[in-house]
């Protein structure tokens, strides 16, 4: 009897410790995006004004540079040694280094020191979040039955959403503290809070196992020494694809991180901005298992590129709306571009890319592709404040970007195969038959 036949699919327990382990790495990674946006420019950096609002953004994206090294390291270790066993690590990892940054002194304290060791928690934030969607969607697909695994696998994306709500409700008492509380150790309890957070995953994660079809790979004889030779051999289109469709993400870092800081910029309060993030993102948690079903009943494709395609037209009358004075129809804006349009391709990303690679290089194939991809979105905040997406009239600015990132995911998007009804023992090997006919 084979490996897969006796080890059982839990597929419910794959998809709480995965939506549990994702809330957790994005509790932390988004409460860093927030304060990236509203307290960093004034504790980490000397001037307070917009150049250090750019610094404090470019903070922000050098964990999307230290992602794609991460997913080379993490990659290779999941699909060598298990999917379990290194997200298990990921999650320790940013735990640790988020309640680091509370205990950081400030630029005031020992100057240009304090964004020097800021950076270097932010990298190793990178490092484990390189690894936990990819490896959080490998184990989630594959203990998933082949006629639900979009479904199942979108509550790893829905977790991301139930961290940003669960960072910005506690950012939010933050920023209504006096100036002289919330810039000294105000800040710093979120970030001492991850720790608590961390610890409740980590009971909820250690206690499931590795999924049927790593195990049946591994009992076969299938397990690549290097799962980057036949990666890169079999599968550097899908790679390329993968990196193209991830543009998408920087929809995510617009709106969670960018809006922010423009919203503040045209006269919204500060915990006006972030409550529109909660009620977007709780909006989400409903409408994204929904795009999931949907996705198993329609395919992957169809699904993926509404998303992408709604995200561009919606974004400018959100961003039109919060300086037009009307707070019921900004909410309304926010809730149809997030939680209606990019969630349908955020739900379906994950059994979307995971399902154009094999079990043998799966963690591989989606941690590269995704974090290279990320990459754009994790500077988009200080690239589009550069150019001038912070200022007046900036909501063209940010439009126009997000326009074109979709665009790009969409068209990508389009030169995928359908795999809907591919059983998941059959996954990505049309693409290593087609490489062994043509070699």
């Amino acid at each position: 009897m084979t490996t897969s036949a006796t080890t059982r699919k839990t597929p419910v327990r794959a998809a709480i410790a995965s939506f549990m382990g994702s809330a957790v790495e994005y509790y932390d990674f988004f409460l860093f995006g927030s304060a990236a946006a509203l307290i960093f420019p004034v504790v980490f950096f000397p001037s307070g004004d917009e150049a250090a609002l750019v610094m404090s953004f470019a903070t922000f994206g050098f964990a999307y540079i230290a992602r794609p090294v991460g997913a080379f390291f993490l990659g290779h270790f999941g699909d060598r040694i298990g999917r379990q066993k290194v997200l298990m690590f990921t999650l320790l990892l940013m735990g640790i280094s988020t309640f680091i940054i509370g205990c950081l002194p400030t630029f005031e304290q020992i100057g240009w020191a304090a964004p020097v060791l800021l950076v270097l928690c932010r990298l190793l934030q990178g490092l484990s979040a390189a690894g936990e969607q990819a490896g959080a969607s490998s184990l989630t697909l594959e203990h998933a039955p082949d006629d639900r695994r979009s479904f199942f696998t979108s509550w790893t994306l829905t977790g991301t959403q139930g961290g940003q709500i669960l960072a910005a409700l506690i950012f939010i008492p933050v920023v209504a503290l006096p100036d002289e509380i919330k810039y000294t150790w105000g800040w710093r309890i979120p970030f001492w809070l991850s720790a608590v957070v961390v610890l409740v995953a980590y009971f909820i994660r250690r206690s499931l196992h590795e999924t049927p079809e790593f195990e049946a790979a591994k009992a076969e004889g299938r397990i690549a020494r290097v799962p980057l030779v036949p990666l890169l051999r079999d599968h550097w289109r899908d790679v390329l694809r993968v990196i193209c469709c991830a543009f998408i993400a920087a929809v995510s870092t617009v709106f969670g991180n960018l809006a922010l800081a423009y919203g503040k910029e045209v006269g919204l309060a500060e915990s006006l901005t972030l409550w529109l993030v909660v009620v977007a993102n709780f909006f989400a948690l409903g409408t994204q298992p929904l795009f999931g079903k949907l996705a198993d009943r329609i395919g992957r494709k169809p699904v993926f590129i509404y998303g992408a395609l709604s995200s561009a037209a919606l974004m400018p009358f959100y961003m039109l709306s919060m300086s037009g004075g009307n707070t019921v129809l900004t909410f309304v804006l926010a809730v149809l571009t997030f939680s209606c349009g990019y969630a349908a391709a955020n739900a379906v990303w994950p059994s979307f890319y995971g399902e154009m690679f094999s079990t043998r290089v799966r963690f591989s194939g989606m941690a590269i592709g995704t974090q290279l991809g990320f990459l754009l979105a994790g500077f988009t905040p200080a690239i589009v404040t550069a150019l001038g997406g912070v200022a007046d009239g900036g909501w063209v600015v940010i439009s126009i970007f997000t326009a074109v990132v979709a665009l790009i995911a969409a068209a990508s998007a389009l030169t995928a195969r359908e795999t809907r009804d591919v059983p998941t023992a059959q996954l990505g090997l049309r693409a290593e038959k087609d490489q062994l006919v043509t070699a």
